[in-house]
């Protein structure tokens, strides 16, 4: 196995020295201040995920995305493109619609009936020769926002000086052109409403620390031990823990009980007794797995392997784009996390679960990772209240539901006055890394 050149624009997300050492502070986690702040200088000016491609699919579809105060759509336009619109009828201010779907002629004001064209320009209004300005079709237009996709996620910003959404995502682009993001199919689809600031979700992702704590199910598959993942982070604000998709050597499972990773072993005709010892099959299977896919994914339908390369068809990059989006790239799926701040309270905020898979042929099922089983179809939506975890039996026990069950804690604590800072070890150095990024959009020097 060849070692990855890592990209020009990495930097060590685990040096400290790549760090100034901005304090993270309580207060970030509950001010209105220092919400308002995030709002004037941080969200207005980055590029925000409105939904999939694949739900826009015909001309006239599209998809609407509410954002604390604010809500965009974006629709399929005739020419194939797709423009994003502020949700705002230009006449006096009535929004326009309130879920995704399809129009036909376009967009009708619910308040005077005003017609938009799919292009955002009016088509129609009632006594069109009352107006002392002249009739307004034709010449009146929604207030557009600039729009553009990357990894068959439709993005739009509300800011007209924001960089272009590969500058803002670079180097993401580039380091993941192998895999067929928008062919994944969306299996699980919920938005959860959790008592915690958004932040919550982006310190959590931004480390590993914690898997030996609340994932004990991880480490005997996923080999996230501090000397064994690559951190990397990047001068946007993106960063990435890559963990080797093998047993930890350090957490065992005790002797009998049945091992994950000698299931994935047998998947690819690999026999895990063959090994004499649990190093060796840790070790040695991890690399036979890569030459196995190597050679059975095609006539094992697995075509997504096709331009992967071996730490790609076995290993798991969780990487964060600034500021609120996580994306876990798995060798078979997708798993997009994002929390958004709740609307007026800094200590809330709603936290996105789409666990995405590509496409195996004769494939009817899927393991989604955070959902567990799911049929191989788009899911529907749900919006739940997270109540504890009562409100989301369907992902009890898993990964992200442990996190969600540490979210509320952490966010009680950031109030109390026995928390002065983070005190970190090297291997959440992209914690505050976030926070410093932060900081420069609020301070005006991004």
């Amino acid at each position: 196995m060849t070692t990855p050149i890592p990209h020009p624009l990495t930097l060590d997300g685990r040096d400290a020295a790549n760090l100034r050492g901005d304090p993270i502070t309580g207060d970030r986690y509950w001010s209105q201040d220092f919400a308002r702040k995030e709002w004037d200088h941080m969200w207005t000016r980055i590029w925000h995920v409105a939904g999939r491609t694949a739900e826009l699919e015909e001309p006239g579809d599209y998809i609407v995305h509410d954002f604390m105060h604010e809500s965009v759509f974006c629709v399929r336009q005739e020419d194939g493109s797709i423009k994003a619109f502020y949700n705002v009828c230009g006449h006096r201010g009535q929004r326009l619609v309130w879920d995704s779907a399809s129009v036909m002629r376009g967009f009708q004001c619910p308040y005077h009936g005003w017609l938009w064209g799919k292009d955002g320009v009016l088509k129609d209004a009632q006594d069109p020769h009352d107006f002392p300005q002249g009739n307004p079709c034709g010449k009146l237009k929604l207030r557009e926002l600039r729009c553009d996709t990357w990894g068959g996620f439709v993005w739009y910003t509300m800011s007209e000086d924001a960089p272009s959404l590969a500058d803002f995502l670079a180097p993401m682009p580039e380091i993941y052109k192998n895999y067929p993001m928008d062919t994944a199919v969306r299996v699980f689809w919920m938005k959860i409403d959790l008592n915690t600031n958004w932040k919550f979700a982006t310190d959590n992702f931004s480390e590993s620390y914690h898997t030996r704590t609340a994932h004990p199910q991880v480490p005997p598959w996923i080999d996230q031990d501090v000397d064994t993942a690559r951190h990397e982070m990047y001068p946007g604000g993106h960063g990435r823990t890559v963990q080797p998709m093998r047993p930890s050597l350090s957490d065992r499972l005790p002797e009998g009980v049945p091992h994950p990773f000698d299931f994935i072993l047998r998947q690819w005709d690999i026999d895990p007794d063959s090994y004499p010892d649990y190093e060796t099959r840790a070790m040695q299977g991890w690399l036979d797995l890569k030459a196995a896919k190597r050679r059975l994914w095609q006539e094992r339908g697995y075509l997504h392997y096709e331009h992967m390369d071996d730490e790609e068809i076995t290993d798991s990059p969780h990487t964060v784009i600034f500021p609120n989006v996580t994306i876990s790239f798995l060798p078979d799926n997708l798993i997009f996390f994002r929390t958004e701040p709740h609307p007026d309270d800094p200590n809330k905020c709603t936290f996105d679960l789409w666990c995405m898979a590509f496409p195996v042929a004769g494939q009817t099922e899927v393991e989604s990772i955070m959902a567990g089983p799911r049929p191989m179809r788009e899911a529907e939506f749900e919006h739940r209240a997270f109540d504890n975890g009562r409100g989301v039996p369907e992902i009890e026990g898993q990964i992200v539901y442990q996190d969600m069950m540490l979210a509320e804690g952490q966010q009680r604590g950031m109030h109390s006055r026995g928390y002065r800072d983070a005190y970190l070890t090297g291997q959440e150095t992209r914690v505050r890394f976030f926070h410093e990024v932060l900081n420069d959009y609020i301070e005006g020097r991004r």
